[in-house]
């Protein structure tokens, strides 16, 4: 089958490398998503596997519809009866970029109304329609007047981790997160740090990275479990695989570091929750006070002066650079940020340059390779 899995902005080469380490073919980037071809039991090993995965989505259909009418008829089409019973809720989200269809919202719900007479007329019955915890979730995607069904196999976004109890202000996408590790080109056995961990996002997804533990709990539920077609001893056989492949002996030492008791309290609640306890260890401090390492792996989200603010962004970046350049000899340190001119004040030119998507937030990440420049990151 073919699938597409969202993601965020800039992250795209991760998903295509994770995709082809599923064992995926035809592999084509898009924006903020990555196409492939997929079996069964890739696409459900897509779901709890993909690090970087934001959505797996399975497109029914592609027509050209010119109308409302056209529309209705060509969602009304598809056997829907062969997809999901009367008895299960379903929901339909329209994503319009048309001249020719305005409003998302109403071409979502002529869909919605075409799916639903289509069991009428079968069955003498309609469907329930659950806009908030739907067993069936379906989306509908129009480009000018390319229509694209697609079934949502995810359900809840999939950067929803479950081991985030206790956030804290501005926290870090979990799937950002991962990306950031992912592309930063971590070896998974150099010491990692985070000196300002706030709810511990990096750090948890760092030891998943290196243990090969699956981002996505062993119970979380997925909407293509609701699907007629869902094999369950597939499934069984995947979420076996995904639990025999995990190395705890490999996780390095991860370490979290942060000057507020409240960020430092979140980040062990949450470490605590996705059970690596007795792998990343979390303590308070001033990064800028605290003794320094060498041959150490870095990875941190400061303040940007957008969401946090600090009383002198620029000078408190200049510290940044200070800090790296006299505690921190033979250190790699990306930094992720959204004020170019903060970035700038670290005073050391990067080795490599990214530009990710932070929420609204444009953000540069910069690789600090030795603290010395060795090209753009």
């Amino acid at each position: 089958m073919k699938i597409i899995v969202r993601t965020l902005q800039g992250l795209e080469p991760a998903l295509a490398e994770e995709l082809v380490e599923l064992g995926c073919t035809e592999i084509t980037p898009l924006k903020r998503a990555v196409a492939c071809e997929a079996t069964q039991k890739q696409m459900y090993a897509a779901n709890c596997l993909l690090r970087t995965a934001i959505k797996v989505m399975v497109p029914l259909v592609e027509v050209v519809v010119n109308n409302e009418n056209q529309l209705y008829a060509a969602v009304k089409d598809i056997a829907w009866e062969n997809i999901f019973h009367l008895n299960q809720s379903f929901a339909v989200d329209g994503v319009v970029h048309s001249d020719v269809f305005r409003h998302s919202q109403y071409a979502g719900l002529k869909s919605k109304d075409a799916i639903a007479d289509r069991f009428r007329e079968l069955t003498g019955k309609r469907p329930f329609v659950n806009p908030v915890t739907p067993d069936i979730s379906i989306v509908i995607h129009i480009r000018q007047n390319i229509l694209t069904v697609l079934l949502d196999a995810s359900g809840s976004s999939l950067h929803q981790r479950g081991y985030r109890v206790y956030p804290v202000e501005a926290p870090l996408n979990e799937v950002l997160a991962a990306g950031m590790v992912l592309l930063s080109g971590w070896d998974k056995k150099t010491p990692f740090f985070d000196p300002m961990c706030g709810s511990g996002t990096l750090l948890i997804e760092a030891a998943h990275i290196a243990g090969n533990i699956p981002p996505q709990s062993p119970d979380r539920k997925y909407c293509f479990q609701n699907w007629q077609s869902y094999d369950k001893a597939l499934w069984a056989e995947v979420q076996e695989e995904a639990k025999s492949a995990i190395r705890l002996d490999n996780i390095p030492t991860i370490t979290g570091l942060d000057k507020s008791l409240r960020c430092v309290n979140a980040t062990q609640t949450n470490v605590v929750e996705a059970t690596l306890e007795n792998y990343i260890q979390v303590q308070r401090g001033d990064f800028f006070q605290t003794p320094g390492q060498s041959g150490i792996f870095i990875i941190t989200n400061p303040p940007y002066d957008t969401r946090l603010k600090e009383d002198d962004i620029l000078q408190f970046y200049s510290l940044i650079g200070d800090t790296l350049k006299k505690s921190y000899p033979d250190t790699t340190a990306w930094i992720i940020g959204g004020n170019i001119d903060a970035l700038k004040r670290v005073g050391l030119k990067p080795s490599k340059k990214i530009s990710l998507l932070n929420g609204d937030i444009e953000s540069d990440s910069i690789n600090l390779n030795s603290m010395k420049v060795a090209g753009k990151f």
